[in-house]
């Protein structure tokens, strides 16, 4: 069904000229194409009863899934994924901080567990923020300098989660 609406929605676009980059059509198409032959594939796989193949078609409906997931991530969900990450893992936020140079997930104010809570001690240390408050700190939050290598890992993930999805 979403393979036809994908087929239905390019077909659509290229005639009535909504969409004038034809890369993404084709791509559209291609995905379209591509999800008919793996449902195909499932469905032979259900009619002979071959547990194997079933198998490996969830397998691949799996990882299919994750790939996508990772390759949609946009920037501010990944800021938001990264945020709770930072919130839940407070044994490595120093660690984090002295390795990329930074201070806190979006500035001083974030280092805080809470208002009565000191600055963590990796803050504390570094030159660039004498006085210990947001305006007079000079480092740059951690999203800062994380922010291309969160990018890059979903980008990776997904993209090796697309090769061995279609290798199998």
């Amino acid at each position: 069904v979403v393979a036809f609406i994908l087929i239905g929605v390019a077909v659509y676009g290229r005639a009535s000229a909504l969409v004038t980059n034809l890369p993404i059509i084709g791509g559209i198409l291609a995905c379209g194409v591509i999800l008919i032959l793996i449902s195909i594939l499932g469905l032979i796989g259900a009619v002979k009863h071959h547990q194997y193949m079933l198998i490996l078609f969830l397998l691949f409906l799996i990882q299919f899934s994750i790939a996508c997931a990772c390759l949609a991530v946009n920037t501010k969900q990944q800021e938001q994924l990264a945020e709770q990450g930072w919130k839940h893992a407070n044994e490595l936020i120093d660690k984090v901080q002295e390795t990329f140079n930074c201070c806190g997930f979006n500035g001083t104010e974030s280092t805080y567990t809470n208002n009565s809570d000191p600055l963590i001690e990796s803050c504390k240390a570094k030159i660039c923020c004498p006085y210990l408050t947001e305006a007079d700190c000079e480092c740059p939050s951690c999203m800062q300098k994380l922010q291309s290598t969160i990018d890059y890992a979903f980008k990776l993930c997904g993209s090796i989660g697309l090769f061995f999805s279609f290798t199998e």
